[in-house]
């Protein structure tokens, strides 16, 4: 477990090699599961603010939902494909594996972005924004506390930095779909 936290916080420079590529793994299922509940609820909060009717709020959380999860899991793919082939060109070896990452990245996402979609599904109509909101900061700081758990650091500052983003993006598409909704462009 030692060597898990210290592959977590410093890289890949331990020497056990499955350990440091259990790493990168669990570092693309925290950032996933992060980018999976801000996109998932800045868009769904967004057009939620431009209009009352449910459908459009539902195709955009569909639509974020599955091409966040595919961006995400192609980019982690092709990320740790990179940094496989700078090991093997430095060392002889490549241990980070881009599909377990691209796995993670893409489970962590859906399973983080759907809590957003249900919360502004299932709310009532009133309601829908700041029940999503609510659910969506909930998720967040949790993402953030577990993050900072399985890197050995205080939970405090990572879980602040992940509520306070989250919060900032709400704001601002919220802010957007409120402002393009009401001039009649939405």
């Amino acid at each position: 477990m030692t060597a898990l936290l210290a592959a977590l916080t410093h890289g890949t420079s331990t020497s056990d090699e499955h350990v440091a590529a259990q790493a990168n793994t669990l570092r693309a299922g925290v950032l996933g599961a992060n980018d999976g509940i801000v996109s998932v609820a800045a868009i769904v909060v967004g057009v939620a603010g431009a209009t009352v009717a449910h459908g459009p709020v539902l195709v955009a959380g569909l639509a974020a939902l599955i091409g966040g999860m595919v961006s995400m899991a192609l980019g982690e793919y092709v990320s740790v494909s990179s940094q496989r082939d700078s090991e093997r060109a430095a060392t002889g070896t490549g241990t980070a594996s881009p599909w377990a990452a691209a796995a993670a990245s893409a489970v962590s996402f859906l399973s983080g972005g759907v809590l957003p979609l249900l919360a502004v599904l299932l709310a009532p109509a009133p309601l829908r924004v700041a029940v999503t909101v609510v659910v969506a900061l909930i998720a967040l700081a949790a993402t953030g506390a577990a993050g900072a758990r399985l890197g050995g650091a205080p939970a405090m500052r990572p879980t602040l930095r992940t509520v306070v983003g989250g919060a900032l993006a709400l704001t601002a598409t919220w802010s957007i779909g409120v402002l393009l909704g009401t001039t009649g462009i939405a």
